[in-house]
């Protein structure tokens, strides 16, 4: 997997170093949205500096998408292969608000609002909240 991680760090101009490498594949592997701090713990010898370069890198680069899911702390998913992070490529998000977690509901879009007077949207955020299915299950 590291190959591919690698490959598609270089795809997008992002020369693939170590940490850069880990942090991705954290980020990848993990199944719901990371904040700062959850990622910070897995790397707990690295600056704080280093890992927030790298996350900024990597959302200007489109590998990831930031979340405000309004717990006061971002959140990062993987965006999909080659997302340009255009309103018309962005998906729904789910908070649950039993176990706090954050998930990329990657298969809806963002409906479509058109608007008068020249708004241009270069943006979206769309937050749903409520119980996710592990939770609804206790």
């Amino acid at each position: 997997m590291n190959q591919e991680l690698e490959d598609r760090l270089k795809r997008v101009g992002i020369n693939p170093t170590a940490m850069r490498l880990l942090v991705f594949e954290e980020i990848i592997n993990s199944n719901k949205a990371i904040n700062f701090y959850e990622l910070e713990q897995k790397f707990d010898k690295v600056e704080r500096s280093t890992l927030y370069r790298t996350l900024k890198v990597f959302e200007d680069k489109h590998l990831i998408h930031p979340i405000s899911d309004g717990t006061g702390s971002v959140k990062y998913a993987v965006c999909k292969k080659d997302c340009n992070c255009k309103p018309e490529e962005l998906h729904v998000h789910f908070f649950c608000t039993k176990c706090e977690v954050t998930y990329c509901l990657n298969d809806i879009p963002i409906p479509k609002v058109i608007l008068k007077d020249n708004y241009t949207v270069e943006t979206a955020t769309y937050l749903l909240k409520g119980i996710c299915p592990s939770c609804y299950k206790v």
